[in-house]
C-alpha cells in the first residue's frame, strides 16, 4: 500500500474521483448549531444528493435537519463510504479505527483535520485519505461542476 504524502496538494482526479464515488457520508462531529461550520456543510452535502449521516454523542439529539443522528459510526445499521471529520486532529486516530471497522472507503479530515498517524492506519487498512480539506469548497470548484453533472 503506498502512503500518499498528505503535505503535498492533491491531484484533482484524486479528489474528483472520491465525490464523484461516494453516496453516504457519515460526519462525525455534525452539529445542530445552524451558525457551525460544519452545519453549513452537511446542508450543502445533503441538498447536493449525498445520503448524510450525522454523528454527534450529545445525549437527546436525534435529529439534525430531518436526518437521524446516530451516537456513533458503529451504530450505524446501513454501509458508509464516507467518514467525514470535524473533530480534534488528535482524535483522527481513533475515529480512523473506527471508520477502518464499519468498512468505510474513504477518510476525510476537515480542513485543519492533519493526522499523520492515523492516515498510515487508514491507508493501510485500503482507504483513501483526505486531510485538511472541505468537501463543500471541493465540491463547487467551478472547473469540476460540470464533470461533477452539476449546474454552475
Amino acid at each position: 500500500m503506498t502512503h500518499m504524502n498528505h503535505e503535498e496538494p492533491y491531484s484533482n482526479e484524486y479528489l474528483q474521483g472520491i465525490l464523484t464515488s461516494v453516496k453516504t457520508i457519515a460526519m462525525v462531529g455534525a452539529s445542530p448549531d445552524k451558525t457551525k461550520f460544519s452545519y453549513g456543510v452537511l446542508r450543502v452535502l445533503h441538498e447536493t444528493g449525498y445520503d448524510m449521516i450525522p454523528i454527534n454523542p450529545r445525549p437527546g439529539l436525534e435529529e439534525i435537519r430531518g436526518l437521524k443522528v446516530y451516537p456513533s459510526l458503529a451504530a450505524i445499521d446501513r454501509p458508509v463510504d464516507m467518514v467525514e471529520v470535524f473533530r480534534k486532529p488528535e482524535d483522527l486516530y481513533g475515529i480512523a479505527e473506527e471508520a477502518i471497522a464499519i468498512g468505510a472507503k474513504v477518510l476525510w479530515g476537515q480542513i485543519g483535520v492533519i493526522n499523520h498517524d492515523a492516515a498510515r492506519l487508514a491507508e493501510e487498512a485500503g482507504l483513501k485519505v483526505v486531510m485538511n480539506r472541505c468537501p463543500k469548497i471541493e465540491l463547487f470548484r467551478p472547473f469540476w461542476k460540470p464533470k461533477l453533472h452539476l449546474g454552475i
